[in-house]
């Protein structure tokens, strides 16, 4: 393998210009994965379209977990570098109006990750042709981050084992924020996630003759009101938590007391011994609503992926690169880290690292029927991947 020439003065400037002039085949690529989405650990011919343009620029190119990819370029000695796209839709019915709109029935890009595989891929074409660098790069292809699966099942897979790399850096679309310009979060960024399901076991009876039965129906709404005060009261004002109830089911006529009511929450938080807490809270208020109506509770709790935190330094790091080849104007100040959740956290216990948020500009919400991905977008985010890429991987960088 060659090794490049001495860089005479840095790259990164030069990367806009040169991803810009060859955007709209990158802007058609991710239009055409749009229209034909696929759900986690499904995408087949996302995964062979991906591989095979990586294959004809001179990656090597690994499948890992079933339909993830890890493609590596090695130009000489030196440090290793990955980055992270995710390449899974949702099950969700398009609701855009768009020429290019999804074609298959209820399943969409509503997250964007179709544009994040698209701007990799833009800034991976570029890096093959310049090879600006010296070490390796991998670029890590990711399915099922929507079901949070898709990560571990890479690592699992010997992700980091058979392809090591020395930092991993990853990014997602945030509507709301300015179109292009970047936020960055040092610590939390995105909270870590649990699922509880329960299950409120009364005793059924005649609508008219409640006191012959026991209720589920009130003491899952008891249940409920309490839940709320699990933040209120038992959580610092100054730490993050959010205890959602998600769905309730329970009866199927009004004449009728149900045998039992289902319920399923969804936790939140930053902080692991708060997360512990959480857990244990609503286990204690579901199970002391049920028995003071006579009921029984059962709890069983699903445990999620841990909270994305990032690593200090390397946040500064491509937070400064991206000063150096946007301006100060790039970046979004005041950025604060999300409630939602990302699998990429995984990723960050076993390698440093940071997850950078990009403006989608005013959109539709993300998971929503109606949300659109910024083709706009694309140009500035692979870019500021090129400049990453040429800076750590040329020694000009203390990650």
């Amino acid at each position: 393998m060659t090794i490049a020439a001495p860089i005479a003065a840095p790259a990164e400037a030069a990367a806009r210009p040169a991803i810009a002039a060859r955007i709209r085949d990158f802007v058609a690529l991710r239009q055409q994965i749009h229209a034909q989405p696929e759900l986690s650990f499904r995408e087949i011919r996302t995964a062979e379209l991906v591989g095979g343009l990586l294959t004809d620029w001179g990656f090597r190119v690994t499948r890992l977990a079933g339909t993830g990819l890890v493609a590596s370029l090695e130009n000489g000695p030196g440090p290793r570098l990955g980055i992270r796209a995710d390449m899974d839709a949702l099950p969700i019915t398009e609701e855009t109006g768009l020429d290019f709109a999804s074609r298959v029935p209820g399943v969409m890009h509503a997250c964007g990750h179709d544009g994040h595989t698209a701007i990799l891929l833009a800034a991976a074409r570029h890096l093959s042709a310049t090879r600006r660098f010296r070490g390796t790069l991998r670029l890590i292809f990711q399915p099922a981050e929507e079901i949070g699966a898709g990560a571990r099942a890479m690592i699992e897979a010997g992700l980091f084992r058979d392809h090591p790399v020395d930092a991993i850096f990853g990014l997602h679309n945030w509507p709301g924020e300015p179109a292009g310009r970047f936020g960055f979060v040092e610590g939390p960024a995105m909270a870590a996630i649990d699922r509880v399901e329960i299950r409120i076991q009364g005793k059924g009876g005649h609508g008219a003759e409640p006191h012959l039965a026991v209720d589920p129906v009130v003491a899952a709404a008891q249940a409920i009101g309490a839940l709320q005060s699990i933040v209120s009261r038992n959580v610092d004002p100054l730490e993050m938590a959010v205890v959602t109830v998600g769905a309730i089911h329970g009866g199927s006529a009004t004449n009728v007391i149900p045998g039992h009511v289902d319920m399923g929450l969804s936790l939140r938080s930053y902080d692991p011994d708060l997360r512990s807490r959480l857990r244990e809270r609503v286990s204690e208020l579901v199970h002391l609503s049920a028995a003071a109506h006579g009921a029984q509770a059962q709890v069983r709790h699903v445990p999620g992926f841990p909270s994305l935190i990032n690593d200090a330094a390397r946040t500064r790091r491509i937070r400064d690169i991206a000063i150096r080849t946007f301006g100060s104007d790039a970046v979004i100040p005041g950025f604060r880290p999300r409630t939602a959740s990302e699998d990429f956290a995984y990723y960050l216990h076993h390698r440093p690292g940071s997850f950078v948020f990009v403006g989608n500009g005013d959109s539709a919400p993300l998971h929503s029927p109606e949300y659109r991905f910024n083709d706009d977008i694309i140009a500035p985010a692979a870019s500021l991947w090129v400049a990453l890429a040429e800076s750590f991987l040329t020694g000009d960088s203390d990650v």
